[in-house]
């Protein structure tokens, strides 16, 4: 007779193994338990690979940290730092700090992924992942565009990767066949219910799907409301460019600014709205400040300034706005959230995936092209030389002080603004 294994000794693949093999008996089809070993091995072979290279992800990190280490003894020995801010060094140290950390977090989880620990490293990934967005956004403010951002960039990239892989839920949908999927897909389209949170606790599904196309089309309302806005309001008879990033109608900040309503508001859909109004209207105005503070020491820009308004802060939001962000999240959790999801899910089903994809592909790249033109430009006008990099001469060329101006009208650059290092 066959010994028993304990349950504690089973791990993630072999559950995952065995409940396919349970619905192959069920619904009759053979096929899915054949289908499901193959996805359990080639991603048990995954697993190891992510762990390795996340290993050496971390040990690059810890280097990164040495360096940044031996950088502000030198730096504190030398008496570099009396000249700077104090924003500056509360950054570098937040900097310094938090590659540390993250290296020795991603040198754990590339362990727990050889050991095939899924459901622990998932949650790891996800931490470490907005851990070096923070570190990146730190480096982006203290030096712009550099070679440590671009590691940063890449490892938070990297990380992103492996927290899609190891999510519990998308791995069992990658172990499920795909027939299976997309016949479940056409039910829910048909109730009504695609894009939905299944659980009921919140009001939609907090996927990759819904949260980009919530993004794209609240940046795509945005700015059609700036330009409206000025166009009638502001300025009578004026039209200028609201846009936020170098190809499309797109405004980046109404995009976040979207995606956060829909993860602070989802699970008070069913909430008063005067509840709904108060979160909002705070979730709001600390968005807000946090993007005005953070254009204006990266890059100096002044994009709004409220100064002189009813009960501003620091010129950064103000009371009316507030209440604006309040009755905007009424509007969003009670009519246009229902309503987007139902929509962005009448997407063929064929076409999902690939759409989305080819979609978020150009977003990023967009993305990147605007954060590099707009560090160039603060270079330029912060007196340093044009050509010192093949990346500097390209975008001199191509999107000169004239071009930003004429693209990003409603923003201006002041160097002296920002806690860069100098």
């Amino acid at each position: 007779m066959q010994d028993s294994v304990p349950e504690h000794e089973i791990g993630d693949n072999e559950r995952v193994l065995a409940s396919a093999g349970a619905k192959a008996a069920q619904g009759g089809v053979a096929s899915v338990a054949v289908e499901a070993e193959r996805h359990v091995r080639w991603e048990r072979v995954a697993g190891i690979v992510f762990g390795i290279v996340s290993i050496g992800v971390g040990l690059m990190l810890a280097s990164l940290a040495a360096f940044l280490l031996f950088y502000t003894g030198k730096a504190f020995y030398e008496g570099a730092f009396e000249s700077q801010p104090v924003a500056s060094l509360a950054l570098f140290v937040c900097l310094v700090s938090g590659v540390g950390v993250v290296a020795v977090c991603t040198f754990i989880l590339g362990v727990r992924l050889i050991r095939n620990k899924i459901r622990g490293a998932h949650l790891m990934a996800e931490i470490i992942s907005v851990a070096l967005g923070v570190c990146a956004l730190c480096e982006l403010m203290l030096e712009g565009v550099t070679t440590i951002f671009w590691i940063l960039a890449a490892s938070a990239l990297f990380l992103s990767l492996v927290f899609t892989f190891a999510d519990p839920a998308l791995a069992e949908e990658r172990r499920l066949q795909r027939v299976l999927r997309d016949m479940e897909a056409r039910e829910e389209a048909e109730d009504g219910t695609l894009g939905r949170d299944a659980t009921g606790r919140g009001y939609m599904a907090v996927n990759f799907f819904n949260l980009f196309w919530i993004f794209t089309i609240g940046a795509i309302f945005g700015d059609a409301v700036e330009t409206v806005y000025h166009y009638m309001i502001e300025v009578p008879g004026e039209f200028q460019i609201r846009a936020g990033l170098l190809w499309g109608p797109f405004s980046p900040i109404y995009g976040f600014g979207a995606v956060l309503l829909s993860l602070m508001l989802n699970r008070f859909y069913k909430a008063p709205a005067i509840v709904i109004f108060l979160v909002s209207a705070v979730v709001g105005g600390a968005f807000e400040y946090f993007v005005s503070w953070f254009l204006e020491f990266a890059f100096g820009a002044v994009a709004w300034d409220y100064t002189g308004r009813f009960l501003n802060i620091g010129g950064r939001t103000d009371f009316m706005f507030m209440c604006m962000w309040g009755l905007l999240g009424v509007m969003w959790i009670k009519l246009i959230l229902p309503w987007l999801i139902d929509v962005v899910n009448k997407i063929p089903w064929q076409w999902r995936y690939s759409l989305t994809a080819a979609c978020a592909a150009f977003m990023i790249f967009d993305g990147v092209m605007t954060l590099i033109a707009l560090d160039c430009w603060y270079m330029r006008l912060d007196g340093a030389p044009t050509d010192q990099t093949a990346f500097q001469s390209f975008f001199a060329t191509h999107f000169d002080n004239a071009y930003m101006e004429s693209r990003f009208q409603s923003m201006s650059l002041h160097p002296e603004l920002t806690t860069r290092v100098h």
